[in-house]
């Protein structure tokens, strides 16, 4: 990993979620999603907790440490979540001791509080449905959509589920009774790959290559998602990105040694450029 990565990955991050605007079912899955990018040192959620539809959440904050904050509804069906989120936003900015925001929501209203944070140099990882407007998506440096996170987080639930299972005894061999082969979970097909995200790879392959044609796949990664802050080989079935090019006959992948013997990187060549 290099110190790029280290240092993104090691990044002081608050939390700041919308419970108007977000699902409850996938909360622990949110939380090892962020995990990836660094340490949650602020955890909030914001909603009135007077009312009977955002209930649901209690078992969910208090299993993975979250600080529900009420804020009362003034008037009725205005949202003053919005504003509660956005003054304690600018509060933990300026206090100094994060460095960035997870904004987890499908509203649109947050779209300038990303803008201003970016400004202050912070880095924005925003979280929400598909249904999110697409200002808010390109306001921060990346953004995740919840059903990615929501299958992932279902199929690793399944997957503990068999573990746990009891294992089937089978039956002596004096009874011919035939024991039916259990069968193997069928992996979720790949989705067809539109040209506009072969042509955004292709386009960002050219920004950076080398002389002999091939660019450093992290590189690649991370400019891709400046261009295009929702991008994420999952929305498309694949695990990785280098997965993801692996399935595409235009690009040819390379793996290079470094000075160090336990890491190798990876670099992508457009064949067609």
């Amino acid at each position: 990993m290099t110190n790029r990565q280290n240092e993104l990955n090691n990044l002081r991050l608050a939390i700041l979620i919308d419970a108007d605007n977000a699902p409850r079912d996938c909360l622990r899955g949110v939380m090892e999603e962020v995990a990836i990018y660094g340490t949650l040192t602020i955890k909030r959620i914001y909603g009135d907790w007077t009312s009977p539809n955002v209930g649901g959440w209690k078992t969910s904050l208090l299993e993975n440490a979250v600080t529900p904050v009420q804020q009362y509804g003034y008037t009725t069906g205005k949202n003053s979540t919005d504003s509660a989120m956005i003054i304690d936003a600018m509060d933990i900015l300026y206090a100094g001791k994060t460095d960035g925001f997870v904004l987890v929501s499908s509203d649109s209203d947050f779209t300038r509080l990303a803008i201003r944070l970016r400004e202050a140099g912070m880095r924005v990882i925003g979280i929400g449905e598909r249904k999110t407007p697409n200002p808010f998506i390109v306001a921060c440096d990346k953004f995740i959509y919840i059903e990615v996170i929501r299958d992932r987080f279902t199929k690793e639930k399944n997957e503990e589920k068999a573990k746990a299972a009891p294992v089937v005894q089978k039956k002596p061999n004096n009874q011919k009774t035939p024991i039916p082969a259990e069968k193997a979970p069928e992996k979720a097909p790949a989705r067809v790959i539109p040209d506009s995200i072969i042509s955004l790879i292709a386009d960002s392959v050219a920004d950076i290559t080398d002389d002999d044609g091939f660019c450093d796949l992290s590189y690649l990664g991370n400019l891709i998602i400046k261009k295009q802050p929702d991008f994420d080989p999952r929305n498309f079935g694949f695990g990785k990105l280098s997965t993801m090019l692996k399935s595409l006959p235009r690009f040819e992948l390379e793996v290079r040694p470094t000075a160090d013997p336990n890491y190798k990187t990876m670099f992508i060549k457009d064949k067609e450029a």
